[in-house]
């Protein structure tokens, strides 16, 4: 009988994830199918009520003639812009406060109370202090958007820190290694995974961040369009407006998914 080789062997893995992919695609689209298929029904049918919940097609035909007048290209970009920011600066924020945390063993005794308290706090509270102090523009909704992520990102790095194998450092301390070069050459790249992680847990705070902003203040952007749907009871643009964050959200995840397979293969 002969033998598998290794090239076959391979093969069949490769073959084995590719179905795998296929079967979970299709159980995902299935799902999505079935969920606006059902909402389609139960909205034509008025097991729901159309005037509060909609329809995929009258959203579908909302989104398609705002598109097409531009009249919602401005909101949708207005918000993008700032969600990015938000999400870029809380997380390089994040990072650079952990950094100088570890940097620090007595610094990040004092700060860790704080650390602990501004992680409970629900950081949408101090949204109407950041615009009073920060003026009702971009500004202040951009701030929301790094409040809500930054504290959250200090303390998951700087855990990750503090788990990297001392081992590593022993190693660089018998090659007579300063801190920072214990940090550069073991700790960070140690923790990468960790802060790709972050990245996607800050994917959907930096949208909660921004989308709150909106709602206080903004008087552009998809959060105002909802807040404003609601005010002249017209909630097949609320619907409308949710689905478009749901899907820049996606793409904003998948292009994180992208970023750590990049660096997975660059930096293995």
């Amino acid at each position: 009988m002969t033998q598998p080789t290794d090239q076959s062997l391979f093969d069949q893995y490769k073959l084995g994830l590719k179905r795998e992919r296929r079967i979970v695609l299709t159980w995902q689209l299935a799902i999505l199918i079935l969920f606006f298929g059902a909402w389609e029904l139960f909205s034509r049918r008025y097991w729901i009520d159309p005037l509060i919940f909609s329809s995929p097609t009258k959203v579908t035909q909302l989104l398609f003639d705002k598109f097409a007048d531009g009249s919602i290209i401005n909101h949708l970009q207005i918000t993008v812009l700032e969600t990015v920011l938000g999400f870029i600066l809380g997380t390089v924020l994040g990072i650079l406060f952990a950094s100088i945390l570890w940097a620090s063993t007595r610094l990040s005794k004092i700060a860790d109370p704080y650390l602990v308290i501004l992680n409970a706090m629900p950081k949408v509270a101090l949204g109407p202090i950041i615009i009073v102090a920060l003026g009702p523009g971009y500004l202040s909704i951009i701030a929301m958007g790094i409040t809500i992520s930054v504290v959250i990102t200090t303390i998951v790095i700087y855990s990750s820190f503090k788990e990297v194998d001392p081992n590593y450092i022993k190693v660089l301390q018998g090659f007579g290694a300063t801190r920072f070069q214990y940090f550069k050459e073991a700790v960070f790249p140690a923790t990468l995974p960790a802060m790709i992680s972050t990245l996607k847990v800050n994917v959907g705070l930096a949208w909660v961040g921004v989308i709150v902003g909106e709602f206080l203040v903004s008087k552009e952007g998809l959060g105002y369009l909802i807040v404003y749907g609601f005010q002249v009871f017209d909630f097949t643009l609320v619907m409308a407006s949710l689905i478009l964050i749901a899907i820049v959200a996606a793409l904003m995840y998948k292009g994180v998914e992208k970023v750590e397979g990049w660096l997975i293969k660059h930096t293995s």
